[in-house]
């Protein structure tokens, strides 16, 4: 353990100089831990932001040239005129480190409702697009339509708030069709690249079938609950119309409610190296899945991460290859821990 007394920490990043962002959920705030390992508060209720169920202040990651240009983002719930909604929002970092600036909003409109289903990860891949993972805000239209940006895999230019240029439908007459990069998902909460291939996703399920998606453009990954919200539905149904692609791993019955995940680099970590830590909210462990390819080969799950700290929520790498886990329990009981491979 290595950092308590947190509520609800969603996400962490890790900063060139060791320090961490982390945020609080529900507190709404953003958080900096310094390498030497104290805290401070960069942003606390900012105006308009807004929590509700699982929405608030929720992913969080830094720039690719963040030490040059101080920039990272947040994906939070934000009150937008008479209703709420999810934002991907852009700050800077001041000098010194000690506060951070709002610039303002790269991507607005992912609908929500109560709280439920609202996302929503961040994460880069190598050419610096910025991929946000969305929940279909408990609304069966809203997968299988490629004019909403929920339960999708978007992709932007982190600059701009502009689509990213190749994704799939750049030239849409609907605007939101030029972000989408893959739909039919029902609550993206994790994305992770992995070297060498592509983005990956991780989805919670029903009451089965949480999922580990390879993503392609364009592709459908098959949720649709409608009429109503029938969450008897097959997590990818082969049935609909054209191609659907099915989960490289799936949890089965019951979920264990799948979280963040990172692929595992370092020599360090022998046998678990190139494996993808997933964490988990119901099942209280973190799971470590290989793939030999596509194909899913087989899961372990380390003793010391299995039912010791409670609900796992994310899991993020360091430069040192340490792995930082949240936990999801509340009350101001939340911690973060550090898992290394001896």
């Amino acid at each position: 353990m290595v950092s308590q007394g947190l509520d609800i920490p969603w996400d962490v990043a890790v900063l060139p100089s060791g320090a961490w962002l982390i945020t609080e959920r529900d507190r709404q705030r953003i958080l900096l831990r310094t390498a030497p390992g104290q805290r401070r508060v960069l942003a606390d209720s900012p105006a308009g932001f807004w929590s509700s169920g699982e929405t608030g202040m929720m992913s969080i990651v830094a720039d690719p040239r963040v030490a040059t240009n101080d920039r990272f983002y947040t994906c939070t719930g934000f009150y937008a005129g008479d209703h709420p909604e999810v934002r991907v929002v852009a700050w800077r970092l001041n000098e010194a480190r000690t506060d951070a600036r709002r610039i303002g909003p790269l991507l607005t409109d992912i609908d929500i409702t109560d709280g439920r289903h609202g996302g929503c990860r961040l994460r880069f891949d190598p050419t610096g697009a910025l991929y946000v993972g969305t929940g279909d805000a408990a609304v069966s239209t809203h997968p299988q339509d490629l004019k909403s940006l929920n339960g999708k895999v978007l992709r932007l230019n982190r600059f701009t708030g502009k689509p990213w240029p190749t994704n799939p439908w750049p030239n849409a007459e609907n605007r939101h069709r030029r972000y989408i990069y893959t739909y039919g998902h029902r609550n993206v909460q994790g994305l992770a690249f992995r070297p060498g291939d592509r983005m990956w996703s991780v989805e919670h399920g029903t009451e089965r079938d949480d999922e580990v998606n390879r993503l392609l453009p364009g592709a459908n990954y098959g949720w649709d609950p409608g009429p109503g919200y029938d969450e008897s539905v097959p997590m990818t149904d082969f049935s609909l119309p054209g191609r659907q692609h099915g989960a490289r791993w799936k949890s089965g019955y019951p979920t264990i409610a799948t979280s963040g995940a990172t692929w595992v680099r370092g020599a360090q970590w022998g046998s678990y190296r190139g494996t993808l830590a997933v964490c988990a909210l119901k099942a209280s462990k973190l799971v470590f899945l290989r793939f030999d390819g596509g194909r899913f080969v087989g899961a372990r799950v380390p003793a010391v991460t299995n039912g010791t700290y409670g609900r796992l929520r994310s899991v993020v790498q360091t430069k040192s290859g340490a792995l930082l886990v949240t936990t999801a329990n509340g009350s101001g009981a939340d911690k973060i821990i550090k898992v290394t491979p001896r």
